[in-house]
C-alpha cells in the first residue's frame, strides 16, 4: 500500500471527485494552502487527513509535506486536485513498489479539455515523477512548477491518469497562467543568462523526460517562440487532429508563450527580477546557443 498527497487551493469543484478517486489507499493526505471556498468543507465529508501550509511555492511545498508529514507508509502518490487515480495506475504502482530497484517511478497524463482528451498536441506521453519512496526524493523549483532531485534509479508506469486541465473554467485557467507567466519569465531569464542546451539529450535522450526538458531549453533561445510553439504543436505534434479542442488548446498555449516572452522582455529591461541583471540586450539573449553547451538541472 502506498499514502496520497493531494495538494489543493479553492478547490471545491475538483476536490469530491479527486478523494473518491484515491479511495482505494488507507491514507489520504489533504495538503491545503489556505483555501478560502469549500475545498476544506467538502474534504472533511471524507475519511482524510487535512494539514495546511502557506504556498511559497510547488517545489517548497512538495519538499515541506514530505520532510513533514508523516505517512503510514514509505510510499507516497502525489496527486493534485484536478487529477484523478484509476483502478489501474493504482494496481500497476502497487506492483512497481515490490521490485525495491527503483526509488520512483513516472506517470503520464491524458490532458482532458473542451470534454476531450488532447491526445497529440500535448506531447503524449508527457511523464511527471508521482510515485515516490519518502527520503530518496526532493524537489527544487524550476519556473511556475517544480523538478525532482532523485537519490537513485527511476522508472515508468504504463498507465496513465486524467487531467482536468481546465475543469474550473477559462476564467480561473487563464487567471493561473498569468501568475504561472510571471514565474517561467524569471526561469527564462536564468536560463538564458547561466543555463545551457544539452544537445546530446535533445537528439539522443534515453527517456521523454530527458528530451523534453533539453527541448524546452533549446526552445528558450529560440526567437518568435510563440508562433514556433503553435506550429509544432498544431502541426507537427499532430493537434489538427485533436479537432475544436486541439485547435483552442494549442492557441492558449502560444498565449500562454507570449505571455512568457513580453514579461521575460519586459523583466529584462527594468531589472524586475533582482536575481538577474540584464547585461544583454534581448536580440542577443534569444540568439542560438553554441553547439558545446551543456544543459543546466
Amino acid at each position: 500500500m502506498f499514502s496520497i498527497y493531494i495538494l489543493t487551493h479553492n478547490e471545491e469543484v475538483d476536490i469530491a471527485a479527486c478523494i473518491e478517486s484515491a479511495m482505494f489507499s488507507d491514507d489520504i493526505i489533504i495538503v491545503d494552502s489556505y483555501s478560502s471556498d469549500r475545498t476544506i468543507e467538502i474534504a472533511s465529508n471524507y475519511p482524510v487527513r487535512i494539514v495546511q501550509h502557506p504556498f511559497e511555492s510547488h517545489g517548497k511545498q512538495r519538499t515541506w509535506m514530505l520532510e513533514n508529514i508523516p505517512t503510514k507508509h514509505d510510499w507516497v502518490y502525489l496527486l493534485e486536485a484536478d487529477e484523478r487515480m484509476t483502478p489501474q495506475l493504482f494496481a500497476e504502482c502497487l506492483q512497481a513498489m515490490k521490485t525495491e530497484q527503483e526509488v520512483g517511478y513516472y506517470v503520464a497524463e491524458r490532458v482532458m479539455f473542451m470534454g476531450s482528451w488532447i491526445k497529440r498536441s500535448t506531447q503524449y506521453p508527457r511523464y511527471q515523477l508521482r510515485l515516490l519512496k519518502k527520503g530518496q526524493v526532493w524537489f527544487t523549483d524550476y519556473g511556475h512548477t517544480e523538478r525532482e532531485v532523485c537519490h537513485g534509479s527511476t522508472g515508468f508506469i504504463k498507465e496513465t491518469y486524467p487531467h482536468y486541465t481546465c475543469s474550473k473554467g477559462l476564467n480561473r485557467w487563464i487567471e493561473k497562467h498569468n501568475r504561472y507567466s510571471t514565474d517561467e519569465a524569471k526561469e527564462t531569464l536564468r536560463q538564458l543568462q547561466h543555463g545551457q542546451v544539452n544537445w546530446l539529450k535533445l537528439i539522443f535522450g534515453s527517456t521523454e523526460v530527458e528530451r523534453r526538458r533539453a527541448l524546452k531549453d533549446l526552445s528558450l533561445r529560440l526567437p518568435f517562440r510563440p508562433l514556433l510553439r503553435w506550429f509544432y504543436m498544431y502541426f507537427i505534434l499532430g493537434g489538427i487532429l485533436d479537432g475544436k479542442a486541439g485547435f483552442a488548446w494549442c492557441t492558449l498555449q502560444a498565449f500562454y508563450e507570449y505571455l512568457i516572452l513580453l514579461k521575460t522582455e519586459e523583466m529584462a529591461s527594468t531589472n524586475d527580477c533582482p536575481q538577474i541583471k540584464p547585461k544583454k540586450q534581448w536580440s542577443k539573449l534569444i540568439s542560438l546557443p553554441q553547439s558545446n553547451e551543456k544543459s543546466a538541472a
